[in-house]
C-alpha cells in the first residue's frame, strides 16, 4: 500500500476510533512506566508491609497536582479525616437520597446491595462523601446504581476521590456542587502482609486499569478522565475541575432539567 493510499484510508477512520487507539496506546505506554515506577518502589521499600497510600497513614487529601491548586485541594472537605477514614456506612434521608460516606472498604459493594435490596424502593439519589479505596466494590456499585437506574451527587465540600469517582460514574444523571472535590490517580496494588513483586503490581494495575477503562466507557464518560489518573502517581490526586467534569461527561444534567427542555 502506498503512502497515499494509508493515509486515505486514515481520514476514512471517525474520531471516536482514533480517540480509542490514542487511548490504548497511552494505556500501554503508562504501564511499562509503572513498572519502572514499581521497581523503584521496591528498591526503597524491600522489607516493608505493603499499604495503601489513600487509607493508611498518609493524608486522606494529598497535594493536587493541577496548576490551579498545586499546593492542595481547591476547598478543604467539610468532613474530618475521621469521618472519611471510617469503613463505608449508608444513610437514608428525606427525598429519597441514600448518603454513602467513609472509605470503600472491602465488602462495602455487597452491603450497599443488601441496603439497595432492603430499601430499594425508597433510594432516587446515590449522594458520595468517600476518599476511595477497594476498586472491585466500586465497580459493583457502580454497576449496581445503572442497573437499578439510581442518580449520583457530590454535596458541596463533599469529597469523592480515587476510586470513588467510578460509583459516581454510575449514576443516570449526575449532578456536583461546584466546589465538590473530585480527584483521581493511579490504580495502586497495596494492603496485606506482602508486598507484591514488581510484575505481579504491574499485572494488576494493567488489568484493573483496563476493566475501569472499560466500565467508564460503559458509562459515557470521555477516556480524558482516566488519561488523568493514569498520569497522576498513587499517592498524589488530579483535581478536576468543573469543565473537565463536564468536557468527560462525568456530570449531567439533573434529569428533571433534561425532561423539560424535551
Amino acid at each position: 500500500m502506498r503512502i497515499d493510499d494509508a493515509f486515505r484510508a486514515l481520514m476514512r477512520l471517525d474520531d471516536g476510533v482514533l480517540m480509542r487507539g490514542a487511548f490504548f496506546v497511552m494505556l500501554s505506554a503508562a504501564g511499562i512506566f509503572l513498572l519502572i515506577d514499581m521497581r523503584e518502589i521496591a528498591a526503597m521499600n524491600a522489607g516493608l508491609p505493603g499499604f495503601d497510600p489513600m487509607l493508611e497513614d498518609s493524608p486522606v487529601l494529598p497535594p493536587a497536582v493541577t496548576e490551579a491548586a498545586a499546593k492542595g485541594p481547591p476547598v478543604h472537605p467539610a468532613s474530618s479525616d475521621e469521618v472519611l477514614r471510617q469503613p463505608m456506612r449508608f444513610e437514608l434521608g428525606s427525598g429519597g437520597v441514600l448518603l454513602a460516606e467513609g472509605t470503600i472498604d472491602l465488602g462495602a459493594g455487597e452491603r450497599f446491595a443488601q441496603e439497595i435490596e432492603a430499601r430499594g424502593e425508597y433510594v432516587k439519589t446515590v449522594a458520595l462523601n468517600s476518599p476511595g479505596g477497594s476498586v472491585d466494590d466500586a465497580l459493583a456499585m457502580s454497576k449496581l446504581i445503572r442497573e437499578k437506574k439510581l442518580d449520583t451527587r457530590i454535596a458541596s465540600r463533599a469529597l469523592c476521590a480515587s476510586s470513588c469517582p467510578i460509583v459516581f460514574a454510575g449514576g443516570v444523571a449526575r449532578v456536583a456542587a461546584s466546589d465538590a472535590l473530585i480527584g483521581v490517580h493511579q490504580v495502586f496494588s497495596g494492603g496485606g502482609d506482602d508486598r507484591p513483586t514488581p510484575a505481579q503490581a504491574m499485572s494488576f494495575a494493567q488489568s484493573t486499569t483496563a476493566r475501569v477503562a472499560r466500565h467508564l466507557d460503559t458509562m459515557g464518560i470521555g477516556a480524558g478522565l482516566w488519561i488523568n489518573a493514569l498520569e497522576t502517581p498513587p499517592d498524589r490526586l488530579y483535581y478536576l475541575t468543573a469543565k473537565e467534569m463536564a468536557e468527560f461527561h462525568l456530570i449531567t444534567e439533573p434529569v428533571e432539567t433534561a425532561k423539560k427542555k424535551e
